[in-house]
């Protein structure tokens, strides 16, 4: 056994690289050594701005020699056949054996691959690793042809024994790899030998460079928490942050200083945005007001002045910097005291948000439409979700969100106060884009949901409308994005209202916009082309205000048949809901089976009650009660279902058509019979018994149900268990008695109903 210890030493590698290259260089030459042989027992790789390195353990000494055979072409086959097998197996003719086979006679070939020795796979996988290296960006430099991410200086590559380290042999492009390497560029720059992982690290330490990235950060974190705690202040945790600037150090020494007086009147998450950005400076904040005061930077070397000099440029740089973000604070501070945020955001006429889709002004125009009618129904104040709506956008043409585009909508909130607008638009400005992600919190404030919910719809339902829905893995605008952050709104707000028609008045307005067409009485015609298709809920949902954009010909074929195809798309982006929240509640521990018996019923464009209901039927299937009820219920149906089928109904039978086959046959035997079972024919006590369990059950899932109470529903259909099991334990369905038989299938029936009414449970399985 030997451990492996492979450097490749370059020029600064970017830090957002490093990570991904320390997997890559994993990954390819395990991989590598795996395919060729060898085995081993653990693999860990490091990046520092200037190395790659990999230590593997226990690799083994050599590969097995291993022995194959294998079947090649008949006896008498053509000369070109045997000749090609002969090449692939590196042999010759005299030494394939001739073997008899069910078809007859067959040449065999014993294949025997001599094992290697490490040291030549290393550097046969070493080598291809280097030259195939998955940089997302890559350079050669002077004469070779290598690529690289930056000029590769050295190779270091042994193999480590108790009785030595090898140098393994390979030579890549002029690089010849060796046991030498360097430590930090300035302070230690001299070459030096190792002669195994341990002796490494230990000795780059020595020469001021930490090799493990987490080392590094957790070395920078702590000093700069414990340098603002002594100044009695506090360091403002960025991950990302910490990881970048980890990975432009190799011995991280940290530095903190003060921010000017001038620039503490800027928006926290300008000072921290500004010095993140074009510094990578952490922030450093007052615990008792909040505000940001002071900075910490990291250098990549120790001075004889304890970094003051570091410092002082480091100060002056940041000066510069805050002083733009300070004018872009002010101009934008006197834009709006001269024309308020609205005037701000006049000039979103003049941004395009897709060309088939109008510019943000439309946009804008859409979005408080839409809000205007969902503000009601998550009880927020309509103006005032209308006048956030308008305003929300307007900090896209602010200097400030210009400069620094991650700031939108936060920025809005800043500037919507200090419009004199009340909070909650000032909230909305900011909380309209959540969530952002699963991670994101979901907006509380009604005024917020509303414009939230404005803002997502109107972006899948432009989409949508203009035929550019997601495609596979590809999703360029985010839109499965936007519909599960539509789902969580929904969810976390409680809202009850169907997101059917709003989608559908999205749709058709968006197509408006994307054929350019001229607003007129839209109301009259879209109206008149939505009852002739049926859809006179829809239609009485388009006002004027809500719609605009698209002129119809009432007496046209063509214009219906347009309103068609557009709400067909409506009904599809419907079912990508749908789909995203099969998801969502899949992640939350639901059955994909019980989604769907859900998705089947009535009214599923109503998320929560969907998700209500979903919860509900989940719960009760985990009882021994509710999964027995399952199987009762399959048989029950089963039973009923074949009789239909019988009687010529093979697709979803309808039991009014169906009882029309069973009053025929009643006639014929002069039978009177009414809808359902009747109790008089009742034969055996556990009829009886389900019968009044069935009324019961009614008695409390019709009410239930009307409620949304889908608990107490499922519970009282779960309670149906032990009678549906004793019935089909004592009676016979199909008896010879023509008017019990038909009386047990209506029994059935009931059964199917009754339970039919909470979920589609032909849906579940089990």
């Amino acid at each position: 056994m030997a451990d492996l210890l492979i450097e490749l030493f370059s020029e600064e590698i970017p830090a957002r690289m490093q990570a991904g290259a320390c997997d890559a260089l994993k990954r390819m030459v395990t991989d590598g050594l795996v395919e060729r042989g060898l085995t081993y027992a653990h693999a860990q790789a490091f990046a520092t701005p200037r190395r790659l390195a990999l230590a593997v353990q226990g690799v083994t000494d050599h590969s097995p020699t291993t022995r194959e055979e294998r079947r090649g072409p008949k006896v008498g086959a053509p000369d070109k056949a045997i000749e090609g097998f002969c090449r692939s197996t590196g042999l010759r003719m005299e030494d394939l054996e001739i073997r008899d086979d069910k078809k007859g006679q067959v040449y065999i070939a014993h294949v025997v691959t001599e094992g290697r020795a490490a040291s030549a796979i290393v550097a046969e996988v070493l080598d291809h690793a280097i030259r195939n290296f998955p940089w997302p960006k890559s350079m050669r430099w002077g004469s070779g042809s290598l690529r690289w991410v930056r000029p590769l200086h050295s190779i270091l590559c042994i193999l480590s024994r108790e009785d030595g380290a090898e140098v393994v042999a390979l030579d890549v492009d002029g690089i010849v790899a060796g046991d030498r390497t360097r430590g930090h560029r300035f302070m230690a720059p001299d070459e030096f030998s190792v002669v195994s992982f341990e002796d490494y690290a230990a000795k780059l330490k020595r020469a001021r460079v930490i090799l493990d990235p987490q080392e590094r950060a957790d070395h920078i974190w702590n000093d700069a928490s414990q340098m603002a705690f002594a100044a009695g202040l506090e360091l403002v945790e960025d991950k990302g942050l910490l990881a970048e600037v980890a990975g432009l150090v190799e011995w991280p020494v940290v530095l903190m200083g003060r921010i000017d007086a001038q620039f503490l009147g800027l928006p926290p998450e300008v000072l921290q945005t500004s010095m993140k950005e074009h510094q990578k400076f952490f922030s450093v904040r007052d615990p008792k007001s909040g505000q940001i005061t002071g900075f910490v930077t990291v250098a990549n070397r120790e001075t004889v002045d304890g970094g003051a000099t570091i410092l002082a440029g480091n100060q002056k740089v940041l000066a510069a910097r805050l002083s733009d973000a300070k004018f872009f604070w002010d101009n934008d501070l006197r834009a709006i005291a001269d024309a308020g945020l609205e005037g701000m955001g006049a000039g979103l006429s003049a941004v395009t948000f897709h060309n088939k889709l109008g510019t943000q002004a439309d946009r804008v125009a859409r979005i408080e439409a839409l809000a205007r009618e969902i503000a009601p129904l998550v009880g927020a104040d309509v103006e005032l979700a209308a006048t956030a709506a308008r305003v929300a956008k307007s900090d896209l043409r602010s200097e400030m969100v210009g400069e620094f585009p991650e700031l939108q909508g936060l920025m809005g909130s800043y500037y919507a106060r200090a419009a004199g607008l009340p909070e909650d638009v000032a909230r909305a400005c900011v909380e309209h884009y959540q969530p952002l992600g699963p991670s994101d919190s979901v907006p509380s404030s009604p005024v917020s949901v509303s414009v939230a919910l404005a803002d997502k719809l109107d972006t899948l339902a432009g989409f949508w409308a203009i035929d550019e829905k997601p495609t596979g893995s590809k999703d360029p605008y985010a839109l499965r994005r936007a519909a599960l952050g539509v789902i969580r709104l929904v969810l976390g707000s409680g809202v009850r209202f169907g997101i059917r028609t709003p989608i559908m008045i999205m749709v058709v307005r968006a197509f408006g916009f994307s054929r350019g067409l001229e607003t007129g009485d839209v109301a009259r015609k879209i109206v008149f082309e939505l009852e002739k298709i049926g859809e006179r809920a829809l239609a009485e949902a388009f006002e004027p205000q809500i719609f605009g954009g698209l002129e119809l010909n009432a007496e046209s074929a063509s214009d219906t048949d347009l309103v068609q195809k557009q709400l067909d798309k409506a009904d599809d982006l419907l079912a990508f809901f749908h789909d995203r929240l099969k998801v969502h509640l899949r992640e939350q521990g639901i059955r994909h089976d019980v989604i769907d018996a859900c998705l089947a019923m009535p009214n599923n464009d109503y998320l929560t009650l969907l998700v209500k209901r979903a919860e509900a039927l989940n719960s009760v299937l985990r009882t021994d009660d509710g999964s027995n009820l399952i199987q009762g219920f399959k048989r029950a149906n089963k039973l009923w279902v074949d009789e239909m089928k019988k009687a010529g109904f093979n697709d979803d039978p309808s039991f009014l058509k169906a009882i029309s086959v069973l009053d025929d046959a009643e006639a014929q035997d002069g039978v009177e019979y009414s809808f359902g079972p009747d109790p008089k024919f009742f034969e055996d006590d556990t009829e009886h018994a389900l019968f009044n369990a069935l009324d019961a059950a009614d008695a409390v899932i019709a009410p239930a149900m009307e409620a949304e109470d889908f608990e107490t529903a499922m519970q009282a259909m779960a309670a149906l268990r032990a009678p549906i099991d004793a019935f089909f334990e004592a009676v016979q369905i199909n008896a010879d008695n023509q008017i019990l038989r038909r009386n047990r299938l209506n029994l059935l029936h009931r059964i199917r109903a009754t339970c039919l009414q909470v979920a589609d449970l032909t849906r579940v399985e089990g």
